[in-house]
């Protein structure tokens, strides 16, 4: 099994910037990717960024521009970069891992979600 964890939500004004973080740990397992995707309430849960190991990225449309995604391999960490943020941001943000664990068996793992809040 395999635990991921967020960090850095939070409450800002419409502009302004924040950076999540996403920790993975647990027995041995390798990456295959690792993403952010996001819940506005009323909404179903959509994609925001994700990177492969080869350093591949796709976004939104919605977050292009605005948004970096980027990895610390040694660290098993994926950030999430927030800059100009809007108010139609705001959502829950959830990390997603997915790895190979036993036998080569693929997986994904979630984290809990952290909360990022834009005011206008």
């Amino acid at each position: 099994q395999v635990q991921v964890v967020e960090s850095g939500g939070g409450l800002v004004q419409a502009g302004g910037s924040l950076r999540l973080s996403c920790a993975a740990s647990g027995s041995s397992f390798s990456i295959n990717a690792m993403g952010w995707y996001r819940r506005a309430l009323g909404k179903q849960r959509e994609l925001v960024a994700v990177t492969d190991n080869d350093g591949d990225k796709i976004y939104a449309d919605s977050v292009k521009g605005r948004f970096t995604i980027s990895r610390d391999n040694a660290k098993s960490t994926v950030y999430l970069q927030m800059n100009n943020l809007k108010p139609e941001d705001t959502a829950v943000y959830y990390c997603m891992l997915r790895w190979n664990g036993a036998g080569g068996r693929r997986a994904d793992s979630w984290g809990q979600g952290t909360q990022v809040t834009v005011s206008s």
